[in-house]
């Protein structure tokens, strides 16, 4: 259930400790006095482990800025989050860090992937990064890169690869250290219609098999149905929710929010 502290249903109490996500009340501002910008204002978001989320909004609705504080890049100026029942404050910058590294994977929207590494190398970043170089992790990043689809890709450089490919290296690459969640920032806004289906397709059977608790952020109506449930926001607040699993559902809500815009014509590089 999502929702906000200005909607009239509140949210029905979870045990946090079975909660991809739990988020209570978040406020952020930015700026002070008069150029104060509220972002978010008071937002409630839990996650069950397993699900496919959604969120969509207006340009400027907050739908990035929340993304960004579920994973510890930004800090909420009020409110509560938790990720896998751990509440991150109280937690100093290291605290922060190691709690990126070890519950959260990273997808986004420009691939982010080393051009002079090959893409099993690229998948390996986290686990250098964290130290960790075992056997059992190498095997992994082998592992993922044929679940995505490039087991014969392993030594190709980013440039050798197409879009797609590149962004599913990204998603192997997020998988790596078996985090519990998932977040992917506009992962198909850098690509074509049929690479972006491609992803969207490993995204869900990745969610599906390996049971990867994922959230994005889309302006793409079609992506956003892809996933189990579809949250909007604007203004900062929630503004509703659907089901997931219907394209023309999630336009129709959409269409309500603005009327008269199209479902898809939020730039993709917008700052949401």
């Amino acid at each position: 259930m999502f929702n906000s502290r200005h909607n009239v249903q509140p949210v029905a109490p979870r045990d946090s400790d079975t909660a991809a996500i739990e988020a209570r009340g978040l406020v952020k501002v930015f700026g002070a006095g008069g150029n104060a910008v509220r972002a978010l204002d008071g937002v409630d978001l839990v996650v069950q482990r397993g699900e496919m989320v959604a969120i969509m909004g207006p340009s400027g609705s907050g739908k990035s800025t929340l993304l960004h504080i579920v994973g510890a890049l930004e800090s909420a100026s009020d409110g509560m989050i938790a990720v896998a029942g751990q509440r991150y404050d109280g937690l100093d910058d290291s605290g922060l860090t190691r709690l990126r590294r070890d519950h959260i994977g990273f997808v986004f929207q420009f691939f982010n992937l080393l051009s002079s590494l090959s893409a099993e190398e690229n998948v390996l970043l986290p686990a250098l990064i964290a130290r960790r170089t075992d056997s059992f992790t190498r095997a992994r990043a082998r592992e993922l890169l044929e679940l995505v689809g490039l087991g014969d890709r392993a030594t190709h450089t980013p440039s050798e690869l197409s879009g797609g490919q590149q962004q599913r290296v990204s998603i192997a690459r997020a998988l790596l250290l078996e985090p519990e969640l998932v977040l992917a920032d506009e992962p198909t806004g850098n690509l074509d219609t049929k690479s972006g289906r491609e992803v969207l397709r490993v995204l869900r059977e990745l969610n599906r098999a390996e049971g990867r608790t994922i959230l994005m952020v889309t302006h793409d109506a079609a992506a956003a149905a892809v996933a189990d449930r579809v949250v909007f926001l604007r203004d900062g607040r929630h503004a509703g929710e659907v089901e997931g699993g219907s394209t023309q559902r999630v336009i129709d809500f959409l269409a309500t929010l603005e009327p008269g815009d199209d479902a898809t014509a939020e730039p993709a590089s917008a700052a949401a």
